[in-house]
């Protein structure tokens, strides 16, 4: 074989290896038996072993060096010239890892997620902490091999959003707070507050799930390529282009969690089922970075799922599976689900106040990592944060620092992408608009089709062949700019509350 061909061998086993885990991963969160917990992170430890092995084996090493001379590197493909440079990144990045240590940390967080679930249920925070604090001291192990960036933080942050700094993310959140946080104030003084009486009440699981199902074809899901389940904590998962899986939260007594839950789980879920088939077996069919990923699913989740359009279109197909909004105008529904109101959980925040309960994490984050902070401390530290920017105190640890998933599989830094994910999202739809100026029109009659078309021609197809700086740039003609989403948020808003 050429030596592209057998760069691309290896790069095909090394995907291969990494949906087989998916699968695994997948399997343990939607209802794997607990007792199998043990068995099962010795198979996900065996395989992450091969794949860390092959990742980081000299062969690979020397297919790249030799690829990136001169001779080889003007004779590839684009394709093959980003495949080249962005395994060269993970190469890199891993290779100074000891397998030992990775092998450690796979097994580690892949029991730690399933004692989360566990602890979480128990609100037993006690019984977790050990491993959590197991993960901060192996991830300050890898942080000292990798190289620290400017700060330990920053390291970490690269990872999930390449280029992306602690410097430039307080920029930006000192911008969101300054106009959010009196934005919030003056919701919350206004007389016109939206009603949401109505939300409380049983709603019919099996209508929920067959609701969340009508929505997902109507976004263009393909479920020949594709399924929904259930979870404790709805994630998304891309096997590979032709098996992207999706999971949400069906809740008796909350009909609005599993119905926006499903959506944002759909928005990424349409991201990796539109990725270019060039790319398809290689490690470039995936998201660019998770900021951009999550720009995808905040953008159907919210600019489109909570927008007044697409409820004039979808509320009748709501009311004929729960009759007890029957005597609800349809305006009430959409005002109510848009309430900006200080809450303790994540992912049942409202659009404005959801990036305050990431800058809290984020801080606590750099907290961890850049003075030193232990899993012990958390539950203060957390606690005295909610009451900080919202007012609030979690009566529980579950309510608390237990809610999220996240880093029980060693994901920090990976938070600030939500917010970033808002800020690319209303900086999206503001050039949508201008290139679609019939768009809301077409949402009030069920149209979604043309806004996946539009997505996947300027970001789903390419896959990780764009960064995310030439994704926003190339398609709103300026860097990523916070103003976009302080002004949907402020008209939005402001327009609900009767403020103008």
């Amino acid at each position: 074989m050429s030596l592209i061909e057998q760069f691309r061998s290896i790069n095909k086993t090394i995907k291969q290896y990494d949906e087989a885990l998916a699968v695994l991963y997948w399997d343990l969160r939607t209802g794997a038996p607990r007792k199998g917990m043990d068995t099962r992170s010795e198979v996900i430890g065996t395989l992450s072993a091969e794949m860390f092995r092959l990742s980081t084996s000299q062969e690979l090493g020397t297919l790249l060096t030799e690829l990136e001379s001169k001779e080889q590197w003007s004779q590839l493909s684009e394709v093959d010239q980003r495949l080249v440079a962005e395994t060269r990144k993970d190469y890199d990045r891993s290779v100074k890892i000891p397998p030992e240590l990775n092998h450690k940390y796979v097994m580690l967080t892949t029991q730690a997620e399933s004692m989360w679930e566990e602890c979480k249920e128990k609100d037993d925070f006690d019984s977790f902490e050990p491993y959590l604090q197991q993960i901060i001291d192996l991830t300050n192990e890898m942080i000292d091999l990798w190289g620290v960036h400017e700060t330990r933080y920053d390291t970490l942050l690269d990872q999930y959003e390449p280029g992306m700094t602690v410097k430039q993310l307080d920029k930006l959140f000192v911008k969101l707070k300054k106009e959010l946080i009196p934005l919030a104030e003056k919701l919350a003084a206004s007389p016109h507050q939206p009603n949401t009486e109505f939300l409380n009440g049983s709603f019919d699981i099996a209508a929920q799930k067959d609701y969340s199902l009508f929505i997902l074809r109507e976004m263009g899901f393909d479920f020949e390529a594709g399924r929904l389940d259930e979870s404790v904590h709805p994630f998304a998962t891309g096997l590979n282009v032709n098996d992207v899986r999706i999971t949400t939260r069906y809740l008796e007594d909350d009909v609005t969690s599993a119905l926006f839950g499903t959506i944002h789980e759909g928005g990424h879920a349409l991201y990796e089922q539109n990725i270019s088939d060039t790319l398809t077996g290689t490690t470039l069919a995936t998201g660019t970075s998770m900021g951009i990923h999550e720009s995808q699913s905040r953008f159907w989740e919210n600019m489109i799922g909570r927008s007044r359009s697409f409820w004039n279109r979808y509320y009748r197909d709501l009311q004929l599976r729960f009759p007890q909004f029957n005597d609800i105008e349809v305006d009430t529904f959409y005002r109510g689900n848009n309430v900006v109101q200080p809450s303790l959980i994540r992912i049942e925040a409202d659009e404005l106040t959801y990036n305050l309960h990431i800058i809290i994490r984020y801080e606590i984050e750099q907290m961890i990592f850049n003075e030193g902070l232990k899993a012990k401390d958390l539950p203060r530290v957390w606690n005295e944060k909610y009451e900080q920017y919202l007012g609030i105190t979690p009566s529980t640890n579950a309510e608390g620092v237990l809610q999220d998933v996240h880093w029980s599989g060693g994901g920090f830094g990976y938070f600030p992408s939500y917010s970033l994910g808002n800020m690319y999202a209303a900086q999206f739809a503001h050039t949508l608009e201008q290139h679609m100026p019939d768009l809301w029109k077409q949402v009030e009659a069920g149209q979604l089709l043309p806004i996946k078309e539009w997505l996947t021609e300027r970001i789903y197809q390419f896959g990780r062949m764009k960064t995310p700086q030439e994704l926003i740039e190339g398609i709103t003609d300026e860097p990523l700019n916070p103003k976009y989403l302080i002004n949907y948020l402020k008209e939005k808003y402001e327009e609900i509350y009767k403020l103008s």
